[in-house]
C-alpha cells in the first residue's frame, strides 16, 4: 500500500484514534502519526506502548499535518476544532469519527479556516473498551465507514479520505447528514438507551439481588451489558445531539412494545410468533452482509482475563 497522507494528526486517542494509528502503520499508509489527548494519563500510556508521536498540546500535534481526525465525543468537538484551527496549514483535511453528523457539522464548520477541508466520517466499528491499550489494527477491517461530505466539499479531499479508510480494511458509503443520524437512531443509538435502560432495571428491580444477575444472565442480558458498559460520556453527548432522530425511533419502538405487550395479556400467540419470524430474518440479514457470524456464541471467544 502506498502513502496516502505524509502527516496525520489524531486528535483524541481513545479505541477508535489508537486502532487507525495501528490500522495505518499495518498499511503503511502514513508517513508520520502524531496524537494528543486531553488527559496526561492518557497521553502517557501512548507513549509508553509507541502509539504514535504524541505531543502535549493539541496545536502542537496537528501543525504540518496533511490529515487531522478528530476522535473526541461529538459534543467536544468545536471547541476542540477551534483550538486548533490557528495551526492547521492551508490544503489540510479535517475529519471527524463521530456517530452524529449533523450536530458535528453544525459545530465544526463555523471554525474551519479557509484553505482547509472539512470531511466528516463516522466508522461503524467499536468494542465497549476504551483507551489507547483498547485499540488493534483489524477493528475496521469488513466494517462500514459512512462518509458525510458538506456542501461544496472539495471532491480531491473525499476522495483521498475514502481512500485511507479502504486501506484500514473499511467498506465505504457516502450519506446525507440527516440521514445518516437517522440511521444511526435505528443501528446504534437507541439500542443502546435500551441496554443502558434494561441494565437499570434489573439494578432496580431490589427483589432479584445482584448477585442472581451476575450468576444466572443468559446471553441476552449479557449482550445488554457489554452495550451498556460503553464509554458514558461518548453516550451522553450522542443523545443529546442526536435528540430528534433518537426520540422518533423511541417512540416508534415504544410503540411497537405496547403492541407486544397487548399481545402478551391477551394470549394472541400468533402475533407474537408471527413477529418473532419477521424480526428474526434481520439477524440472517446481517450475518449474510458478513457483519457477524451465526458461530456459537456469536463467534466470540472466552474473555481474556
Amino acid at each position: 500500500m502506498t502513502v496516502i497522507y505524509d502527516r496525520v494528526a489524531l486528535i483524541g486517542l481513545g479505541l477508535i484514534a489508537s486502532s487507525m494509528a495501528l490500522a495505518m502503520q499495518r498499511g503503511g499508509l502514513a508517513g508520520t502519526i502524531t496524537g494528543y489527548a486531553r488527559s496526561a494519563e492518557t497521553r502517557a500510556t501512548a507513549r509508553e506502548i509507541g502509539l504514535c508521536e504524541v505531543f502535549d498540546s493539541a496545536a502542537e500535534a496537528v501543525a504540518d499535518a496533511d490529515l487531522v481526525v478528530l476522535c473526541v465525543p461529538v459534543g467536544a468537538m468545536g471547541d476542540v476544532m477551534a483550538q486548533i484551527a490557528p495551526a492547521l496549514k492551508p490544503g489540510a483535511t479535517v475529519s471527524d469519527v463521530g456517530s452524529v453528523k449533523r450536530a458535528v457539522i453544525d459545530a465544526v464548520a463555523l471554525h474551519v479556516p479557509e484553505g482547509v477541508h472539512f470531511v466528516p466520517a463516522h466508522p461503524l466499528a467499536g468494542t465497549e473498551q476504551s483507551g489507547p491499550r483498547a485499540g488493534f489494527a483489524s477493528l475496521f477491517d469488513n466494517r462500514w465507514c459512512i462518509v458525510v461530505p458538506t456542501e461544496g466539499t472539495d471532491r480531491a479531499a473525499v476522495d483521498r479520505l475514502s481512500d485511507l479508510w479502504r486501506g484500514m480494511g473499511a467498506n465505504l458509503d457516502e450519506m446525507d447528514a440527516d440521514h445518516h443520524d437517522l440511521v444511526l437512531a435505528v443501528t446504534s443509538h437507541t439500542p443502546h438507551l435500551i441496554a443502558y435502560t434494561m441494565v437499570g432495571v434489573a439494578d432496580d428491580l431490589r427483589r432479584v439481588t445482584d448477585s442472581e444477575v451476575i450468576k444466572y444472565s443468559a446471553a441476552g442480558f449479557r449482550d445488554f451489558t457489554r452495550i451498556a458498559a460503553s464509554d458514558p460520556t461518548m453516550w451522553r453527548d450522542v443523545f443529546l445531539t442526536n435528540k430528534d432522530a433518537t426520540l422518533e425511533i423511541l417512540g416508534r419502538f415504544t410503540e411497537e412494545l405496547f403492541a407486544l405487550q397487548r399481545a402478551i395479556r391477551t394470549g394472541d400467540g400468533d402475533h407474537l410468533h408471527a413477529y418473532f419470524t419477521r424480526t428474526r430474518a434481520i439477524r440472517r440479514g446481517i450475518i449474510d452482509a458478513g457483519q457477524d457470524t451465526d458461530a456459537p456464541n456469536f463467534g466470540r471467544g472466552p474473555v481474556q482475563r
